[in-house]
């Protein structure tokens, strides 16, 4: 295998993690106004990714530095044409952040509101900013013969893309539900297991009739294989919710975003960013990369860096793997 070729797979890794992991804490903060019925049921949700959240983070911020070490032209096409997505996206999960952070500083009850809606309105937003980006990249773009984006806003709001933002805000919020039917006691459980089976139908009509355009448009093989099991995997985990195994369903509606995600990369490659100008234009893992002695290098990084994060992580995950529920948060 190229070594472009095994960059992209390791990007397209790297995006499929994140998806998984933030998939659901974006889930988690938009269900904080959905699912919690009192600012105590809001401390619980907000508790179950208190330990994970900024850990999930690692990875978009691993997948935006290797994009622009292993394919630097296909960094700058996307971060200069996708500039206010981009740039929304990045305002969202500043003040996601920092309403973590700074909800439970002051005790007043405008106060901790404010920054509840701040998680809420930034969860739900970039979520579904994160499907219009991902559509756009798989449908193709404006771009000239000097690899510049020539398109503006209005080429990035088509109904593709759209519904691409649907797809991702329904899937990141039923993801959720089953995170919080997972992790949460007592009556707030029951409730998001009953969420999520309500979820589970909506959620898979706008994904099906997106996946069916991508494979229309440019899917092959590979990419059909996917989509099956994506399909397969959401039908299973409302299965898996009605018996009531809460563990199972979490890890199918982990699997089809992972399905989804990784038939998105297996219908752009070979390219990285297609020209809807000209095909001839595109940007391609292999003309969109750096040098060989680049991916070299990135390579034997790569080989001793990645086992320290999955492990860390996999170990923070594993201490914070109990339930909580309303008794345990303390009076007010």
């Amino acid at each position: 295998m190229e070594l472009y070729n095994l960059w992209f797979l390791i990007i397209a890794v790297l995006w499929i993690g994140y998806f998984f992991l933030e998939g659901f804490d974006f889930g988690i903060g938009i269900l904080t106004r959905v699912l919690a019925r009192d600012d105590v049921e809001r401390r619980v949700l907000i508790n179950t990714i208190g330990p994970v959240w900024d850990g999930n983070e690692v990875w978009v911020l691993t997948a935006g530095g290797a994009t622009f070490a292993a394919f630097p032209d296909w960094y700058a096409t996307l971060f200069s044409g996708f500039y206010l997505p981009l740039l929304a996206i990045l305002a969202c999960l500043i003040v996601r952040g920092v309403a973590f952070e700074y909800r439970a500083k002051r005790s007043g009850a405008r106060w901790q509101r404010s920054w509840e809606l701040a998680i809420f309105w930034t969860s739900l937003l970039a979520s579904f900013l994160w499907g219009v980006a991902f559509a756009n990249i798989v449908r193709g773009v404006p771009i000239g013969p000097d690899k510049n984006f020539t398109g503006d806003l209005a080429d990035l709001l088509n109904p593709y893309a759209i519904l691409g933002g649907v797809v991702t805000l329904c899937l990141f919020t039923f993801h959720g539900a089953t995170f919080a039917a997972l992790k949460t006691a007592g009556d707030i459980r029951v409730r998001a297991n009953r969420l999520a089976a309500v979820l589970a139908p909506v959620t898979a009509l706008p994904a099906l009739a997106f996946l069916i355009w991508t494979q229309k448009d440019s899917g092959d093989g590979w990419s059909l294989a996917a989509i099956v099991v994506a399909v397969v995997a959401l039908v299973a985990s409302l299965g898996a919710n009605r018996l009531g195994r809460e563990g199972w369903t979490f890890v199918l509606s982990g699997l089809t975003i992972v399905a989804a995600v990784a038939a998105l990369f297996l219908a752009l490659f070979p390219d990285v960013m297609p020209s809807s100008t000209n095909p001839a234009w595109s940007l391609t893992a292999k003309n969109a990369s750096s040098s060989p002695y680049t991916l070299k290098i990135m390579t034997w990084v790569a080989v001793f860096a990645t086992p320290v994060v999955i492990g860390y992580q996999s170990w923070t995950y594993w201490v914070f793997r109990k339930r909580i529920g309303t008794r345990h948060i303390p009076a007010a």
